[in-house]
């Protein structure tokens, strides 16, 4: 069963900087697609970026030129470096592959709260 250890959320300013991480475990990691996904309070999950097995990115508009989204596959570890940071960016993050081939089990999210 594929097991996906979020982690780095925390509170920072606006225009401040964090970088999440999300460590799986369960399953040959390197031939996944990944992404990242954050859901605001009493709102909807959404996607937020995703990464091909070979790299190839891409992202939300609302968060293009702002976020990066990397991987290691010899770590089985997801990266998405967080700049410029906006209020409306307070959610909390998950790492899955993207939809439609989400895994069924999600992990616990990293808190992410942009706030003065």
């Amino acid at each position: 069963q594929v097991q996906l250890v979020e982690s780095g959320g925390g509170l920072v300013h606006p225009g401040g900087s964090l970088s999440l991480s999300c460590a799986a475990s369960g399953t040959i990691f390197s031939i996944n697609p990944m992404a990242w996904y954050r859901q605001p309070s009493e709102k909807q999950r959404e996607l937020v970026a995703t990464i091909t097995e070979s790299g190839n990115t891409r992202y939300a508009d609302y968060v293009k030129g702002r976020f990066t989204i990397s991987r290691d596959n010899a770590k089985n570890t997801v990266y998405l470096q967080m700049n410029s940071l906006k209020p409306e960016d307070t959610a909390l993050y998950y790492c899955n592959r993207p939809p439609p081939w989400a895994w069924e089990s999600w992990g616990q999210g990293t808190q992410v709260t942009v706030s003065s």
